[in-house]
């Protein structure tokens, strides 16, 4: 084995180690409409700073430069569903009070699979901002 190698070695022995210490990480998927990518970056780093796993959203289907059909549309909705199976609780991005048809269908799947569903805004905060606006 190389020094090289033995540095690797010694480092990942390391991690595992620290690793085995800890608790496992919370896994969060995010849902809400990709209007807010950027909230969902922010959101995504301070759950990742605050030590969970984040699944996100995979493509802005709303860019025009991705040019997404309807069918890779359907396909990103169910991939999506997957996340929420393998996440331990999601957190729904509803800027503004914001909900989407999609986002609604998710957070009604997640309901039903039994997992727990948080709001960037609290429900009753964001209908006073939809009043509000």
């Amino acid at each position: 084995m190389t020094v090289r190698q033995e540095k690797i070695a010694m480092e990942l022995q390391e991690l595992v180690n620290l690793k085995a210490a800890m608790r496992r990480p919370k896994v969060i998927c995010l849902c809400g409409s990709t209007r807010f990518h950027k909230t969902f970056e922010q959101v995504n780093l301070q759950e990742t700073l605050a030590g969970n796993i984040v699944l996100s959203i995979g493509a802005n289907a709303k860019d025009e430069d991705l040019q997404i059909s309807e069918e890779m549309k359907l396909r990103l909705d169910v991939l999506h569903l997957y996340k929420i199976d393998i996440c331990d609780e999601v957190l729904v991005i509803n800027r503004g009070g914001y909900i989407g048809e999609s986002t609604r269908r998710e957070i009604e799947y997640a309901h039903l699979i039994g997992k727990p569903v948080h709001y960037l805004l609290s429900l009753s905060i964001a209908k006073s901002i939809t009043k509000e606006s």
